[in-house]
């Protein structure tokens, strides 16, 4: 067991125990299938033109998949045969799927907002933002992915459910499913993992009990690694059967697992989705900036834990705010201290945001499910030297 609950039973006596739940999904699961769809299309593009805009929005429904949106690219992405890929690959038949594609370009009021004509001698690489928002960033130093402790044992069991089915080691398992997962907190620590929810699409003729003990056998132990998980609640599908799924079963829409996608209820939310859209978005390029941000104030041991905020108005390069909240963990400096220096050690701007984290390469596929943050290949999630940043403390 980690050192981080070894004092549990040492608690004041005045602190009340409360609980957090999170959640993650699987690749079939009709909002999901709806982002990989999207970011299947945004990679496309980026293949082929570095320059792409594209704002794309998926709808799958029972035997139809919508693609919309607004992309001004010079590749030629063949969205229906990515739509068949998505399907394929995630383990739905194409065949079963009527597509429909209505894409237009970009705005030209958005695309002049974005990039302006620029006067003689500016800067070719400015950008403003492709629209207003709020983007939330957060760490802790919970686990060792910086990530709240339930956050990261749902993303677990959605990859280990992901991999038995496609390596067969539990052929009864279908493409959709989500995961809940609720820990007791004593204070700010993580004291025990009180109940999870698994609720997996299966075959007609399984016996859910026979399924219990393979998860119980060759997920349970893996997900729950190094958690307190002994005295567990595991609820496999509560409502009974789960034969039907994927679009057949529910509507699926792009940007609608906002906080599958992020911190669960740890962090707030700004509202913008990110998959689908290009990295002048800052929907989706201000929330990966802030995530890393705070993921290096924790990882420089600054803070236990760390909210970066921050607020573009459209066409605007810099931001608009740029707040941080260490909780009072931080005895460095005060809050508005370190924001401060989050101005002036960061570039901040869409372009500069692309340029640190390399947000033109198309990587997008692989975030659009089991979570945008935690999984150390992501350059957002990348921890560097924060020498330069402490000489701006001040």
């Amino acid at each position: 067991m980690n050192d981080i609950f070894a004092n549990t039973e040492t608690m004041q006596e005045n602190e009340h125990p409360r609980f957090y739940t999170a959640e993650s999904v699987m690749r079939g699961h009709p909002d999901k299938l709806c982002d990989l769809i999207a970011d299947n299309v945004l990679d496309e593009c980026l293949k082929h033109d570095p320059a792409s805009r594209v704002a794309c929005e998926v709808m799958a429904t029972h035997g139809h998949i919508i693609v919309a949106g607004e992309i001004t690219t010079s590749a030629k992405p063949d969205v229906f045969n990515i739509v068949r890929d998505t399907l394929r690959d995630v383990g739905y038949d194409p065949k079963d799927y009527q597509i429909d594609c209505y894409i237009h370009d970009q705005s030209p009021d958005i695309a002049g907002a974005v990039e302006p004509e620029l006067a003689d001698g500016e800067d070719e690489d400015t950008l403003g933002a492709g629209d207003q928002g709020v983007m939330v960033g957060y760490a802790c130093n919970e686990t060792p992915e910086y990530l709240p402790m339930p956050v990261v044992a749902a993303q677990r069991l959605v990859t280990l459910l992901e991999i038995s089915r496609m390596t067969g080691v539990i052929p009864d398992i279908g493409p959709d499913g989500k995961v809940q997962v609720t820990m007791e907190y004593n204070g700010d620590t993580p004291v025990r993992i009180t109940t999870v929810v698994i609720s997996v699409q299966h075959q007609p003729d399984t016996d859910l009990d026979d399924l219990f003990e393979k998860l119980k056998k060759n997920i349970f132990p893996l997900a729950f690694k190094g958690m307190p998980a002994d005295d567990v609640e595991i609820m496999l599908n509560p409502s009974g059967k789960f034969v039907q799924g994927g679009p057949d079963a529910d509507t699926g829409l792009t940007g609608r697992k906002l906080m599958v996608d992020s911190y669960g209820t740890f962090a707030p939310h700004g509202g913008g989705a990110f998959s689908g859209k290009d990295a002048t978005k800052v929907d989706r390029s201000g929330a990966y900036m802030a995530r890393y941000i705070a993921k290096n104030m924790v990882a420089a041991h600054l803070a236990d834990r760390c909210q970066v905020t921050l607020a573009y108005a459209i066409g605007q390069a810099e931001p608009v705010m740029v707040d941080v909240n260490t909780f009072g963990t931080c005895d460095a400096c005060e809050d508005d201290c370190l924001a401060a220096a989050v101005r002036k050690a960061y570039d901040l701007t869409p372009a500069g945001i692309i340029k640190q984290l390399n947000l033109t390469n198309p990587i997008y596929k692989y975030t659009a499910a089991g979570g945008h943050f935690g999984r150390k290949d992501f350059p957002w999630e990348k921890v560097d030297n924060m020498s330069d940043f402490i000489s701006y403390i001040q």
